[in-house]
């Protein structure tokens, strides 16, 4: 198999139906394995594709190019890998998969046996918890987070929960607009890129086929948050913003989503932690059911 450098070609918008039966196919439960983080993280992460043999390739456009995990027919991995081998020596750089999971990994080992290695990346492990047990917030465990519930429901009685409709997108935006003047992201690159991100998200809402929810108080939006189901048993929480001197909201703002949006659906995939300690003490104070264990494929 060959995959010539001249074919692959950038990913848009345009592109989504054509990729999303691979996405689909491939099942995988990791926030990284859909099509709207490919598109909306493209000015981070600029990514390529080509289809060649039924098989989806999709390579970045990075000063240190790396793949994806390649999607479609499982008899042919063994030479998609070699190919992709191929392609990296070709453009002198090191061979690298990244944000592959534990499972796809066993597939890589299956198909090529002993030729590549699996590297553990803690940074890019999404934390998975049980759908019920974020909406109830029942038992010891949770005593903490019900608490924060309480207080908000006492100081702030003229709450809501509503979906994101065309009728209330543009609050969320400004509410986003809001955020990212408070939390100084023009300072910062990576924060700047992150901001567009959710403000792209509700711009391009039903295009990516995403749902949303927002919360108000005293008729204002004060929080929103954006997700879509991503297999079978699995929903991500993409985006989640709240005004932080409303407190109690980022509480709120998460178990209302799972309510109101994610009915009869097991699992809650809300990503992963970028090795922010604050985060990750964050996200481990819900505690995950499971990691959806992730990292780097590289030769032997």
């Amino acid at each position: 198999m060959d995959l010539p450098k001249s074919l692959f070609k950038e990913v848009t918008l345009a592109d989504q139906e054509l990729l999303l039966p691979f996405y689909r196919r491939l099942n995988s439960r990791s926030c990284d394995d859909c099509f709207s983080n490919l598109y909306l993280w493209k000015h981070l992460e600029p990514m390529e594709y080509q289809i060649s043999d039924g098989v989806l390739i999709l390579k970045s456009k990075t000063p240190k190019p790396f793949f994806r995990f390649p999607m479609g027919e499982q008899e042919k991995l063994p030479a998609v890998l070699d190919a992709m081998v191929g392609l990296a020596s070709e453009e002198g750089v090191p061979f690298k998969i990244r944000y592959v999971t534990k499972e796809q990994f066993d597939l890589i080992e299956t198909a090529c046996p002993g030729k590549f290695r699996f590297e553990p990346t803690r940074n890019y492990w999404d934390y998975v918890y049980e759908t019920e047990k974020l909406k109830n917030l029942s038992g010891r465990k949770y005593h903490g987070k019900k608490n924060h519930i309480n207080k908000f429901l006492r100081d702030y009685p003229d709450w809501s929960f509503e979906p994101i409709t065309d009728d209330n997108v543009e609050e969320c935006f400004q509410m986003g607009l809001k955020w990212r003047v408070l939390n100084d992201c023009d300072e910062l690159y990576e924060k700047r890129i992150e901001m567009c991100v959710a403000l792209n998200s509700l711009r391009l809402l039903k295009e990516l086929h995403l749902t949303g929810g927002l919360l108000r108080v005293n008729g204002q939006v004060v929080a929103y948050t954006i997700g879509e189901k991503v297999n079978d048993n699995t929903f991500v929480v993409h985006i989640e913003k709240a005004l932080t001197d409303v407190e109690g909201a980022y509480t709120v703002i998460n178990q209302q989503f799972v309510e109101h949006a994610m009915d009869g659906i097991p699992y809650v995939n809300r990503e992963d932690d970028t090795g922010d300690e604050g985060l990750r003490e964050a996200k481990e104070s819900y505690h995950p059911v499971m990691m959806v264990e992730k990292g780097e494929v590289t030769l032997q």
